[in-house]
């Protein structure tokens, strides 16, 4: 059974960074779908922010993040990352990562069969 588990979400101010991890078990990286990165703030809907394809060499980001966050993964600790800079407060939401029936990234939630439970980030001075 595949399972995600996140972590390193938190309070940040305007304009900092933080590094969100998804730890993968059950299955090495290579042989999982493409992971995703997604956040879903209240009262709104679930968002992709980023993905990644199962052989590492295809990223996908949406407009809003382009530029400011980064995604990777270290295939020795079988763990996603999601490096987030210059963080806004209309950011905060809660981080989710998932894993994809496919090898392509993909930014819709539709096809994610895997989800984490989740990590809290907070943007705010």
């Amino acid at each position: 059974q595949l399972q995600l588990v996140e972590s390193g979400g938190g309070l940040v101010q305007p304009g900092g960074s933080l590094r969100l991890s998804c730890a993968v078990s059950g299955f090495r990286l290579d042989y999982t779908g493409a992971i995703g990165w997604f956040r879903q703030a209240p009262g709104k809907e679930r968002e992709g922010v980023s993905s990644i394809s199962t052989s590492g060499d295809f990223k996908l980001y949406a407009d809003s993040v382009q530029g400011r966050f980064i995604i990777s993964r270290d295939t020795a600790k079988n763990t996603v990352y999601l490096q987030m800079n210059s963080l806004k407060p209309e950011e905060t939401a809660v981080y989710y990562c998932a894993a994809h029936a496919g090898s392509y990234p993909s930014l819709t939630a539709d096809g994610y069969r895997y989800w984490g439970q989740g990590t809290q980030v907070t943007v705010s001075s």
